[in-house]
C-alpha cells in the first residue's frame, strides 16, 4: 500500500522551531481540519483536533499527542562582522553541525552556514577534544549592515534539509518528530468506528521540556492517552545487542518506558494485542534516556491518564539529518487506527 511521502515531505520540510510553530502549525490545520469534527488551538498553540464517537455515554476521551517542534536555534548576536551566535532550542549534537546549511526566519528567509574553527589552524589539543554547541556561529556571507535589515535578534533558526528516500527509508531533518504528526493525521483519516472521543493534539515545544501536551491534557482530562515519537533506532556497526533499543524495518516499537514515563502496563498489553490480532509488525522499547509527550498525557490531566506510546524506530535522531523506514511508518499508522477503534473491547480494570 504505501505511504504519502508526499504529504510527509512537506510537513517534515516545514519550519517549526519550538515556540515558533506558526509555518506547521498552518499546514496542520489546513490538512486535520476537514476529517475532524472540531478543532480547537488553545493559548499556548497546540492544536487540538477532534472526532466525535457516535455512541459514548460515559463521555470517555482519548488523547494522542504528536508535538510539531522540531529542535532548533535562537539567535542570540549579532557582531561587528555580520557572524551570528545563537542558542539551542532543544538537544544538538554538535559535532554534526560543521559546515552544515541552517534557515533564519527573520523578515524573511535567509540561509546560513554553521561556522567553526578551521581544522588546518586548529592545536594538536583542539583536534582531540569533541566540538561544543559554543564552538559555531552563523555565517550568512553578508556585512553586520545588510544582515541586520533582515534578521533580529530572538530570530528562530532551523535546519535546511529535504527529505530524500533512501532504499526502504525516508531522510530529512525534522523525521523527529514530524513523522508522528503525519502518523496522527493519517490514523484520523482512516478512523471510523471508535467507542470514545478522539483528540488528536498537535503539541507545541516538546523539545524543551513536554510543554504544550502538559498544557493540553489539563485542559482536556483525558482517559486514555498515546505519546507518539521517534526512539533511537542504534541498530548500527559497533552497537551491541543490548544498546540497539530498536531497529529500522522490525516495525512499529510499543513504548515500555523512557525517562519520563513508565507507560500503564495495561496500554503496553493492549498494544501489543492489537499489534498480534492485526499482524502487525512490533517491538519492544525501553529507552533509558529522553522523554516524550507521553509523560504529559500520562499525569497533567486531574484524574490521570491510561497511557502508552507508539514510537517510530529512527536513526541519526537530534542531528542534521534523520531516518525511519516506510514499513514501520506505516505499521504505526495501523497500530493507531486500530487501537482507537478498539478500546472498548479490553478489560481496563487496574
Amino acid at each position: 500500500m504505501g505511504i504519502n511521502t508526499g504529504l510527509l515531505k512537506e510537513i517534515c520540510e516545514a519550519p517549526g522551531a519550538p515556540g515558533f510553530e506558526q509555518v506547521i502549525r498552518e499546514l496542520v490545520l489546513k490538512t486535520v481540519t476537514p476529517l475532524v469534527d472540531e478543532v480547537e488551538i488553545d493559548n499556548m498553540g497546540n492544536v487540538m483536533a477532534i472526532k466525535r464517537a457516535k455512541n459514548n455515554p460515559g463521555g470517555k476521551k482519548v488523547m494522542i499527542a504528536a508535538h510539531m517542534d522540531e529542535i532548533g536555534f535562537i539567535v542570540t548576536h549579532i557582531d561587528e562582522n555580520g557572524f551570528i551566535r545563537f542558542h539551542t532550542l532543544g538537544g544538538f549534537d554538535p559535532k554534526t553541525l560543521t559546515a552544515q546549511r541552517v534557515i533564519v526566519h527573520g523578515e524573511k528567509d535567509l540561509v546560513g552556514v554553521m561556522g567553526t574553527k578551521p581544522i588546518h589552524v586548529m592545536t594538536a589539543e583542539e583536534k582531540t577534544k569533541l566540538p561544543k554547541n559554543t564552538d559555531y556561529f552563523i555565517d550568512m556571507g553578508m556585512k553586520k549592515e545588510e544582515v541586520e535589515k533582515y534578521i533580529k535578534v530572538g530570530d528562530p533558526v532551523t535546519r535546511e534539509r529535504a527529505l530524500i528516500e533512501m532504499g526502504n527509508c525516508v531522510n530529512c531533518k525534522s523525521i523527529d518528530n514530524r513523522v508522528s504528526v503525519f502518523i496522527l493525521i493519517e490514523a484520523l483519516k482512516k478512523i471510523k468506528d471508535f467507542p470514545y472521543d478522539v483528540y488528536g493534539v498537535f503539541t507545541v515545544q516538546e523539545e524543551v521540556g513536554i510543554r504544550g501536551a502538559s498544557v493540553a491534557a489539563q485542559a482536556i482530562n483525558p482517559d486514555f492517552g498515546v505519546g507518539l515519537d521517534t526512539t533511537i533506532a542504534f541498530d548500527l556497526p559497533g552497537a551491541q545487542p543490548h544498546e540497539k533499543v530498536t531497529s529500522l524495518g522490525e516495525g512499529a516499537a510499543i513504548k515500555i518506558m523512557d525517562a519520563s514515563a513508565i507507560c500503564d502496563y495495561r496500554m503496553v498489553a493492549y498494544l501489543k494485542e492489537i499489534a498480534d490480532k492485526n499482524k502487525i509488525k512490533w517491538q519492544p522499547e525501553v529507552l533509558t534516556a529522553g522523554g516524550t509527550d507521553t509523560a504529559g498525557v500520562q499525569r497533567r490531566g486531574k484524574n490521570g491518564a491510561i497511557s502508552g506510546a507508539i514510537s517510530i524506530p529512527t536513526r541519526h535522531l537530534h542531528q542534521v539529518i534523520e531516518m525511519a523506514d516506510k514499513s514501520d511508518i506505516e505499521g504505526c499508522i495501523d497500530l493507531l487506527t486500530y487501537a482507537l477503534e478498539g478500546l472498548d473491547g479490553f478489560d481496563w480494570k487496574i
